[in-house]
């Protein structure tokens, strides 16, 4: 296994322009992983893909995954249509950045939208989206995410019914705290199908703090950590990976309260520490 971060990790400073991709690239490798996961939400202007790809294959580091934020959840058929679009663009950044992994997302709840039917566009968007995935020879790796994909026998039941293998599973192991499975479980259940993993540490707490929290579909409530600091079960998710020859990133995903920059080379340390 690798050791990725991804640039979320420093989305506090990325988004508030203290910190450009450039500079985050810099501190990644500096750390010394093995590489990095970007997202489409810290483009700020296309050039920016070619000068990245540039840097990146000029150090010659590695782009473990590209990531977007696509929303397949809707009854409008254009809008549709655009997510659809949108995420062959993605397999296209992807293809040119030189990973073979996107990061996709099944799509948010809205009212007005039952279960069934935004799991009817889910599906459909991924069928349409699949065989230029395949022909562009990147896999689309679904999070575990929201009410649709939360869970990972819905994350299955999306990839059986798609039935690519261009289409395998981002196991997020904070993300199944907030649907009440065990991390653990969750990923022996995803087994083979995960194609990345986004490393993530949470605690749970026994009431507000004045921080970021998040909470689970039982109200419980979560906070982000350095990696190990929380209840996320890190070190036995990574011996059953290596027991069934995942060979792929972990991704750091840190989401916690503290400065972004020295707890994510805390959660760095940390992985480094674990035997990949």
């Amino acid at each position: 296994m690798k050791i990725a971060v991804s640039a979320w990790s420093l989305q506090k400073l990325l988004f508030k322009d203290k910190m450009n991709i450039f500079e985050f690239l810099d501190f990644a490798f500096e750390q010394g992983v093995d590489g990095v996961e970007l997202l489409d939400c810290f483009w700020k202007t296309p050039k920016q893909i070619q000068e990245v790809k540039k840097k990146v294959d000029g150090n010659n580091w590695d782009i473990a995954c590209y990531s977007i934020g696509n929303d397949f959840v809707t009854l409008d058929d254009s809008e549709l249509e655009g997510q659809i679009i949108a995420v062959k663009q993605g397999i296209d950044v992807a293809a040119d950045l030189g990973t073979k992994l996107l990061r996709v997302f099944s799509g948010n709840s809205k009212q007005g939208i039952s279960y069934d039917q935004g799991m009817e566009k889910i599906l459909k968007g991924f069928k349409e989206c699949a065989p230029y995935a395949e022909e562009k020879g990147i896999t689309m790796v679904l999070e575990n995410h929201g009410l649709f994909a939360g869970k990972s026998d819905q994350v299955l039941a999306i990839l059986e019914e798609v039935g690519s293998p261009n289409l395998k599973a981002n196991a997020d192991t904070g993300n199944f705290l907030l649907v009440l499975e065990d991390p653990l479980e969750a990923i022996k259940n995803l087994g083979k199908q995960v194609g990345f993993v986004h490393f993530k540490d949470f605690k749970k707490l026994a009431e507000e703090n004045g921080k970021e929290t998040y909470s689970a579909l039982d109200s419980t409530l979560y906070q982000g950590t350095p990696i190990g600091k929380g209840d996320v079960p890190l070190k036995e998710i990574v011996s059953y990976l290596d027991d069934i020859g995942y060979d792929g990133y972990l991704s750091i995903e840190y989401e916690g309260v503290g400065d972004p920059i020295e707890e994510t080379k805390e959660s760095i340390e940390f992985l480094k520490g674990l035997a990949l």
